[in-house]
């Protein structure tokens, strides 16, 4: 691209992949922008972490997820190249193995959890209740256009990740979840 700006948005619409051009409140947009805004999350959050701290997976996922709105940003129905945008059944169990490996080695969820903690564990729950937003959008997208599963079981599964991660950054620095407790 010569130029950042095309002026081709400025009538309130945008283009997907193929040309096909749609309002930019669009179900579809409002997908893959909250995805879009979820690896911006990610990256932040990345940015706390030390390199142990699963840290390439949450670079790997920002791939992942540029994968993801270029998929969400196809209308298949009237451009044929979406299968080029798919990701490998692999990547969901990536995160299940992920999911069961922190669920080992951190303490038994016993209430609800404040979020908060260290800066990357609160950083981490943002961006879960991102990817739970752009799960709900996807979702919509999904009811006037059906998506492939894939799309669904990789927002869920990386949401309870991230959850799982927040979780596992505060036990292994010895910071202590805030719990919920209800009021009687």
């Amino acid at each position: 691209m010569a130029k950042i700006y095309t002026r081709h948005g400025d009538d309130g619409m945008t283009s997907l992949i193929g040309g096909v051009k749609v309002p930019k409140t669009h179900p579809r947009i409002e997908a893959y922008g909250t995805v879009d805004e979820l690896s911006a999350q990610l990256g932040k959050l990345a940015s706390y972490m030390k390199d142990g701290d699963n840290k390439g997976l949450i670079i790997r996922t920002q791939h992942n997820l540029f994968t993801l709105c270029s998929y969400l940003a196809t209308d298949k129905e009237q451009t044929p190249m979406a299968h080029a945008f798919e990701l490998d059944e692999e990547e969901i169990r990536v995160l299940e193995e992920q999911i069961d490996y922190l669920n080992i080695c951190i303490p038994p969820q016993t209430s609800f959890i404040i979020p908060g903690g260290l800066p990357e564990a609160a950083q981490a729950h943002v961006c879960r209740t991102v990817c739970r937003r752009a799960e709900r959008r996807i979702f919509s997208l999904h009811e006037i256009s059906p998506l492939d599963p894939w799309v669904m079981q990789y927002m869920n599964r990386l949401s309870d990740y991230l959850f799982m991660l927040a979780r596992k950054l505060n036990f292994h620095e010895g910071v202590r979840e805030e719990t919920w407790t209800p009021k009687k």
